[in-house]
């Protein structure tokens, strides 16, 4: 793969196949690309299954990577699950439009994360390895 800046370079296509094998250059796998892994999932795969495929890829990567202590379940499933909600309210057609729709889940995630719990899933250790549930509201 040529040497690239940002995710938003390649297409949905290639962005998916990249990551499913680890050939994704970690360096331009942040927030939003993460985001962005989600949506193409959804819209391909639907909610649930969604959840399964990042979940497992995600492992995959981190190993391949080295990062194994950076993987949080609860966040990766949240995460897919506000996505989902937002694209239930969306008009986009494209995921920068998606972005520029709804941009509290890019700039204003954590705090829209942690509307939904008590506690900090971002630093629990059981949150790493065990989905937990929201426990103020679902994601809907």
């Amino acid at each position: 793969m040529k040497a690239i800046e940002n995710h938003s370079e390649l297409s949905d296509y290639t962005f998916e196949q990249a990551f499913l094998h680890s050939e994704l250059p970690p360096s331009i796998f942040n927030h939003e690309a993460h985001l962005r892994l989600a949506w193409i999932h959804i819209r391909k795969y639907g909610l649930e299954q969604a959840e399964q495929n990042i979940h497992d890829q995600l492992l995959t990567f981190v190993k391949a990577i080295g990062a194994t202590g950076k993987y949080n379940k609860t966040l990766t499933i949240v995460a897919v699950r506000a996505v989902h909600h937002f694209m239930q309210k969306s008009t986009a057609d494209g995921f920068e439009s998606f972005m520029l729709e709804f941009p509290q889940l890019k700039s204003g995630f954590k705090d829209l994360i942690n509307s939904h719990y008590t506690f900090d899933i971002f630093n629990s250790e059981r949150a790493k390895v065990d989905f937990i549930a929201p426990d103020l509201s679902p994601f809907n």
